[in-house]
């Protein structure tokens, strides 16, 4: 009987690179920790969804342990890394203590950048996780209601005022869905306002929307983005956001509500790891994604750096799982005593929507937009979901949505925390007890 015991691999994050990695060492003479902060992998592709009150979190994120319920070589841990001794082989988590491991996948993903502005956050937050869709959703809203309520023409006007900064996939399908809400969905609901008079302003600082497409599909998705109503403002930096305006290109507009999409960090986890790091916090991993001098470590998804013929591989989701998979390949390898191929990325191409029927496909060199490439689209998104039920509810709202134009996922909860009533039984819950 073989008592030798079995290697321990620790992978950080439930993400795609993570979450494929794990499974892609189904069977495996191992044993896997998972480490996560979250107890779910969340589908970010239709993050924006649930920012704009299409979907509802359920729809695109689904618990870690019921995804790998199946899994028996697999322990799932709810905590949080706080520190990696590589010398030692051991990770520290904040609930947990002291983890060790014999081989390490670091694949935490990443961040909102502000390019040195970080006092911008508190007003235009960006999206990456659940909490961050649901904060986004509320303002949006809310923004909308409260313009209900204001009688001051100007105040009105900035209420119904949205700035979207960036113009990548994420901006862009985040500025033509809202067009869409403003001007269907809230149609007819409000007495004193017109929604449809919102304005919904994409701002660029780029020559040209969705830079990583094809230029002739750049200019489809502007006009496409145009015809949705949508200001799109290309060439002009953001010089500074405040709780009621932003700066753009030496213009000053009044707004309340900003959505910020125009740049990424890497998970501060890199800098743990005391390996190189690019400018935006990467880890520049060799060609099989191990770290520099160390055979036992890895790193994937959106943390890792590495070209590819004189060209980054790019931070979304098909990398990350083409990643994953591959390290379990290389930690397959590395305990059999064999080296791993060197990590090849396959492009398939890149696809956004604009809005309801419009959107673009670059499926390399296959170029197409409009309805076409928006029924492609959707197949797409609804096939890589995961699980069928997110796959059948998904589809489902979308088929209702496209019918009546009404997204469902549309309640604020605690309207009106910051009350004086609401501020006084949290400072003094006494005194608010008795009258």
């Amino acid at each position: 009987m073989d008592t030798q015991p079995k290697p321990h691999v620790v992978i950080v994050g439930g993400g795609f690179a993570g979450l494929w990695a794990t499974r892609a060492l189904a069977g495996a003479p191992l044993r896997i920790s998972l480490v996560d902060r979250c107890n779910h992998h969340l589908f970010q592709p239709l993050l924006y969804q649930v920012a704009t009150a299409g979907l509802s979190a359920p729809d695109i994120a689904a618990p870690l342990r019921h995804i790998l319920r199946g899994q028996r070589n697999v322990t799932v841990l709810l905590d949080e890394v706080t520190g990696i001794d590589r010398s030692e082989r051991t990770l520290r988590l904040r609930e947990g203590g002291g983890l060790g491991y014999d081989y390490l996948l670091v694949a935490s993903g990443a961040t909102h950048a502000y390019f040195g502005h970080d006092e911008w956050t508190p007003h235009a937050p960006g999206l990456k996780t659940l909490d961050d869709a649901f904060g986004i959703r509320r303002r949006l809203l809310l923004a909308f209601e409260r313009a209900e309520a204001e009688s001051d023409p100007a105040r009105r006007a900035a209420l119904l005022t949205f700035v979207i900064v960036g113009a990548g996939p994420t901006g862009v399908e985040l500025a033509g869905t809202l067009a869409e809400i403003a001007r269907h969905t809230l149609n007819r609901e409000f007495r004193h306002i017109d929604p449809r008079a919102a304005r919904v302003i994409l701002a660029e600082a780029g020559p040209r929307v969705l830079s990583s497409f094809p230029e002739s599909l750049s200019k489809a998705a502007r006009r496409q983005l145009e015809r949705l109503g949508v200001e799109v403002h290309t060439g002009g930096a953001i010089e500074r956001i405040d709780a009621d305006h932003v700066q753009l290109a030496g213009q000053r507009i009044a707004t309340r509500s900003v959505v910020w999409a125009a740049g990424v960090a890497a998970s501060p986890l890199g800098a743990l790891l005391g390996a190189p790091l690019d400018r935006a916090g990467r880890v520049q991993v060799e060609p099989d994604l191990g770290l520099p001098g160390d055979p036992r470590v890895f790193v994937a998804g959106d943390l890792a750096a590495i070209s590819q013929d004189g060209r980054p591989v790019p931070g979304v989701a098909p990398a990350a799982k083409q990643m994953g998979r591959y390290v379990a390949r290389a930690i397959r390898a590395r305990i059999a005593g064999r080296k791993a191929r060197p990590f090849r990325y396959r492009d398939f191409g890149n696809l956004a929507t604009i809005g309801r029927r419009a959107a673009v496909v670059d499926l390399r060199g296959l170029r197409f937009s409009g309805v076409l490439a928006w029924w492609f689209w959707l197949a797409a998104h609804v096939f890589f979901l995961i699980g069928f039920r997110n796959r059948l509810v998904v589809l489902i709202n979308w088929a209702w949505s496209y019918w009546t134009y009404q997204r469902n996922a549309r309640i604020i909860v605690e309207p009106r925390p910051s009350s004086a009533v609401s501020r006084r039984r949290a400072e003094k819950p006494e005194e608010a007890a008795t009258g």
